[in-house]
Order: structure tokens, then sequence, then C-alpha cells
């Protein structure tokens, strides 16, 4: 089982690497980068409170491929940061715009944190 520290340091990478992801494309307005990035650090810090209170070790299996080894944390980390920015910023910056911008942030973010568990922590 990870400890806070770890949950912490990885939502951390996870917020700035989701910041740089969301900033690559221009014309981003400073609010809209700053919930993506912290939607992108609570939703990992949401699933791994999770399964620490669930003593979830089991989801911290890496799947047995070299290249890409995801383990069922790692996924949750992703799709628990996708619903989160989702939700930030389509009911918050984002409320006016197509649901496509808010969709294509929200995979952003969720990719970000999936890369950032399955790569860095």
């Amino acid at each position: 089982m990870i400890s806070w520290g770890q949950i912490f340091y990885g939502a951390a990478l996870s917020a700035a690497f989701a910041l740089v992801l969301l900033a690559l494309p221009r014309g981003r307005r400073p609010v809209v980068l700053a919930v993506g990035a912290l939607a992108a650090a609570a939703g990992p810090i949401a699933w791994n409170a999770i399964l620490r209170a669930a003593h979830g070790d089991q989801f911290f299996t890496d799947a047995p491929v070299a290249v890409f080894p995801v383990s069922w944390q790692d996924t949750g980390s992703g799709v628990f940061a996708l619903a989160v920015t989702a939700l930030a910023l389509g009911l918050g910056p984002l409320a006016a715009e197509p649901a496509r911008r808010t969709s294509v942030y929200a995979l952003l973010a969720g990719a970000a944190a999936l890369l950032v568990d399955v790569y860095l922590y």
C-alpha cells in the first residue's frame, strides 16, 4: 500500500503534467489551466484514499507488459482524474463551452494522471 506522502507526491506530479498538457494548445484561460491541474490532482487523491481505506493491495499488481506496466490502481487514478476534471470544468469555467472541449481537456488530465502513475511512482 502506498503512503500518504506518495499519494500527494503523485498528485502533485499529475497536476504538473496535466498543466503542461492543457497549456500546449494556445489560448487557454488561466482559470481553465488551474482548475484542470487541481482536478487532475484531486482525482488520484480520492482514488488512492479509497484504496487505502478498503485495504486494496491487490489493485497494485502491474500488467506483465514491459512498455506499459499499468495496474488497476493506475487506471483508477486516470479515470478519477478524468471524471473530476470533466465535472470541475463542465460545471465551472467551461460551463458555456461545447462539451467536446470539456471532454478533450478532461481526457488530457486523465491521461496525465494515468501516465504519471504508470511511470513515475
